[in-house]
């Protein structure tokens, strides 16, 4: 779980655009959200290393997960806002947010 958010949280930096694209519009100012995103995906990934951290990493992931649904449900709207990404997939990753967010609460 550490390596996947901390991978997560990287790509946030690599590749922002990708994740500007798919943030509802209502959203500012979401360059920066993007990036702060990432920082504490990393930030939390790090932090479940370590048993002082481990715990509030994983409540940290959880609020994380949780303000997520934002994105997802977002980029439920239409073509125009799924950034390519079959509708499917997309349908399949709301319940799959529920098992990453119990998984998180494994660490609590």
């Amino acid at each position: 779980m550490a390596a996947m958010y901390t991978f997560a949280g990287v790509m946030h930096f690599i590749k922002p655009k990708a994740y500007i694209r798919v943030m509802p519009r209502y959203l500012k100012p979401r360059k920066f959200l993007v990036l702060l995103s990432g920082g504490f995906e990393i930030l939390f990934g790090i932090g479940l290393l370590f048993e002082e951290t481990r715990q509030l990493a994983a409540i940290g992931i959880i609020l994380m997960l949780v303000t997520f649904f934002l994105v997802h449900f977002n980029m439920l709207r239409g073509k125009k806002f799924s950034a390519g990404v079959p509708k499917w997939i997309l349908i399949l990753r709301i319940p799959l947010q529920f098992v990453l967010i119990w998984w998180a609460y494994t660490y609590v």
